[in-house]
């Protein structure tokens, strides 16, 4: 899968610009945006959690961008096959299915405090469908790959950007351009999860 950066926290993440010190800001505003949050200590309990919401949100097809080099995509991945869904991850099958999958599942490089969004290195098309067409998105977050202002996220994204796409995500997609009312779901998935890993649920530090 084409990537803006093949390896965000090598080459882009510093201590001073993220680290897991932002974390109560992180969920307080994510959780103001409608974004559901599920808190977990590793990778295989991440993988539990996926499989969790997929029956939650009665999906049988499952759209997914990333391969096998990030291992916690990879054990999600496994998790949802042996549960019985079908999962899509070629490029091509990810194009054909991603309008009528019922949930997307992908990686966010790191999260941001001051606004409770997710980055995520959508170079690829299939990164980007993954998110905005499925009724329900998944993104595995690092709960210790944060930083704690939009504008020190561009100056991570500054170190390694040189072409491509990125995105942030805050919550599910939402408008209220039809006499003010807030609808969710409308230009894009209905639900919005962020699978935390390292941080067990009530841990604030």
């Amino acid at each position: 899968m084409k990537r803006v950066c093949e390896d965000w926290k090598t080459e882009a993440f510093t201590p001073d610009l993220i680290n897991g010190s932002y974390w109560d800001a992180f969920a307080e505003n994510a959780k103001a945006a409608s974004a559901e949050i599920r808190c977990v200590k590793d990778i295989a309990a991440a993988a539990e959690e996926v499989r969790k919401i997929a029956e939650e949100v009665e999906a049988k097809e499952v759209v997914v961008a990333g391969d096998d080099s990030d291992e916690g995509i990879a054990v999600a991945c496994q998790a949802l096959s042996d549960s019985g869904r079908t999962v899509y991850r070629d490029k091509f099958e990810v194009a054909e299915h991603a309008p009528k999958a019922e949930l997307g599942l992908s990686r966010a490089e790191f999260g941001v405090g001051e606004t409770g969004s997710v980055v995520v290195d959508t170079y690829s098309y299939e990164a980007r469908v993954v998110g905005m067409l499925p009724i329900a998105h998944i993104v595995l977050l690092d709960a210790n790959c944060l930083t704690d202002t939009v504008t020190t996220a561009f100056q991570v994204m500054a170190k390694v950007f040189k072409k491509g796409y990125l995105g942030f995500i805050t919550g599910p997609s939402r408008t209220a351009d039809i006499e003010r009312v807030l609808s969710l779901g409308v230009h894009g998935p209905h639900r919005f999860f962020i699978v935390a890993i390292g941080k067990e649920e009530g841990e604030t530090k």
